[in-house]
């Protein structure tokens, strides 16, 4: 099935594969909703600080992934999809960081300050190997180790020691990332008006939404 999406003209605009343009939009709608949220709370502690950047980086990721890495990719060139991904790199180190910080209290000093070192270091290194060859598998590689390793296993562990909600709540957003890679990866599209681009960013959506559960949850 074809997958990509023809462009639409709205007011004499070409818009090009606006669904996926707007299902990015989507994501960046619930990520902004969740940050304003958090900022008005004003808790705080690391945790809720390094989430509520999260959701913002997220949000402004997802933004230009919408407007500029889709609709009106043609007004630029291709090296224009790099602000979206490289931000999208940012947040994924972000909730790396949230997640770590709320393990630090149940885990050994040592341990603590290797992971936030490593996220540093990776987070430079995936950088510098997608700045300089313009290719999103740098991008899934990081979201992978991010989101599946890190993430999922210190909110693992945190629930498993302390029950706290929000890292269960944290859990089950990873699973939709998961998910949604799926999707993404195997190129499963329903429909060309609902391609696997689409699919995946609403799973995305829905998996921030769990994330913002958690972040409400998780002090």
């Amino acid at each position: 099935m074809e997958a990509i999406q023809p462009s639409v003209y709205i007011g004499g605009v070409r818009v090009d594969e606006p669904v996926t343009a707007l299902t990015d939009l989507l994501v960046s709608a619930v990520c902004i909703y969740a940050f304003l949220v958090l900022h008005r709370l004003k808790k705080p502690s690391k945790v809720q600080q390094f989430i509520k950047y999260y959701f913002l980086s997220m949000a402004m990721a997802t933004f230009l992934g919408g407007v500029i890495g889709h609709a009106f990719l043609y007004a630029f060139s291709f090296g224009w999809k790099l602000p979206g991904w490289l931000t999208s790199m940012f947040s994924i180190a972000l909730i790396e960081r949230a997640v770590i910080e709320k393990a630090k209290p149940i885990i050994s000093a040592r341990l603590g300050k290797f992971f936030t070192w490593l996220n540093l270091v990776e987070l430079t290194l995936f950088v510098v190997l997608t700045f300089s060859t313009l290719n999103f598998f740098y991008v899934e590689v990081h979201s992978a180790y991010g989101l599946l390793v890190v993430t999922a296993s210190f909110s693992l562990y945190t629930y498993a020691k302390t029950k706290n909600k929000g890292s269960k709540y944290f859990i089950v957003g990873v699973g939709f990332c998961a998910i949604s890679a799926l999707f993404f990866m195997n190129e499963w599209s329903l429909h060309i008006w609902f391609n696997y681009l689409d699919i995946s960013h609403v799973l995305l959506a829905i998996a921030a939404t769990f994330f913002y559960k958690g972040a409400m949850k998780i002090d």
